[in-house]
């Protein structure tokens, strides 16, 4: 109960778009901050965007631009809008969740595949 699942992940080629979903019960709540993460084939996890619970929108230099973090609270969903996709951003993608308050703190996703071909 209360586990995150993403949705959205897919094979695009460069410069296209995915939408990336996390939704369970409450994590739209302003008590929930979100954490997006990626993990590539090889390499560590990386944070690549977050929305915290003071509302902040903050991204990582590399998705700058180019990536958006929102929150649906009329469908307890938070996304990811990447655009122009690079190569570079194949990974596996998962999303969390922190806040004192947050009614699904400290849960993570399974994560969706997210795959950039050039």
């Amino acid at each position: 109960q209360g586990q995150l699942v993403e949705s959205g992940g897919g094979s695009v080629q460069a410069g296209g778009s995915l939408r990336l979903s996390c939704t369970a019960p409450g994590i739209s709540s302003d008590t929930c901050g979100i954490y997006w993460y990626r993990q590539a084939a090889g390499k560590s996890r990386e944070w690549v965007s977050s929305v915290t619970t003071e509302g902040l929108l903050n991204y990582a230099p590399s998705v700058k631009g180019r990536f958006t973090i929102s929150k649906d609270k009329a469908k307890d969903t938070v996304y990811l809008q990447m655009n122009s996709l690079k190569p570079e951003d194949t990974a596996w993608y998962s999303c969390e969740t922190r806040g004192t308050w947050c009614p699904v703190a400290d849960r993570r996703g399974q994560g969706t595949q997210v795959t950039v071909s050039s």
